[in-house]
């Protein structure tokens, strides 16, 4: 007999795909059946989902001084779910041209920060929601001087209004563990960079 614990489903029938919404994201009804662990296809399911962008965040780091570049901006995702709704996060933007993941970490980092990368470290690519959305994130480590970085920055005609502001590393790992930042992505990459440090540094340096 088969041991179904080690086989991999693969099979996954579209029997109709719907769109519900159309804007600058879209949402889709998806009504599928997939192969069960078990064997055979399982029963018609209808799921919502979230179309979006693939993203590229990346968290600037300078390694001779041990730094963090980091930025601050509204987001109306956390504005009823927190207190302060402006949230520390990493540099980021959406790949909604075509465009390298790449081209994307180097032209938010200008727009973003002010900040010119000269190597980018990738960590990993993550689903941030895959139950409801098909967003895939690409995390990079930016190497970066953080001398003179700060102030305020961001594209007038996006909307965006963006403070930058240096944290020492040690400090921005203390806020992941306060909870002072909140965000998957920043939680994520600081905590790869706590588990690389001294490899980054040693081949950075």
């Amino acid at each position: 007999m088969t041991d179904k614990l080690n086989t991999v489903p693969a099979a996954v029938d579209i029997v109709r795909r719907e769109t519900c919404f159309q804007g600058f994201y879209r949402l889709d009804r998806v009504h599928l059946r997939h192969e069960l662990f078990a064997g055979g296809m399982g029963r018609q399911i209808s799921r919502e989902l979230f179309v979006r962008h693939d993203a590229v965040c990346v968290l600037p780091y300078d390694p001779q001084r041990d730094e963090v570049v980091l930025i601050e901006q509204f987001r109306v995702g956390a504005m009823d779910k927190v207190v302060n709704p402006w949230l520390v996060e990493l540099v980021a933007g959406l790949i909604d041209k075509d465009e390298a993941p790449e081209e994307v970490a180097h032209r938010e980092a200008q727009e973003e920060a002010g900040l010119t990368f000269s190597a980018l470290w990738p960590m990993t690519r993550y689903f941030p929601s895959p139950g409801g959305s098909d967003e895939l994130v690409h995390l990079y480590l930016g190497r970066c001087s953080s001398v003179g970085a700060g102030g305020l920055h961001g594209l007038e005609e996006e909307g965006e209004d963006i403070r930058v502001r240096v944290w020492a590393f040690e400090d921005a790992l203390q806020a992941v563990r306060d909870g002072q930042i909140a965000n998957a992505a920043s939680i994520i990459a600081l905590q790869w960079l706590a588990l690389n440090r001294d490899e980054v540094r040693g081949l950075w340096s």
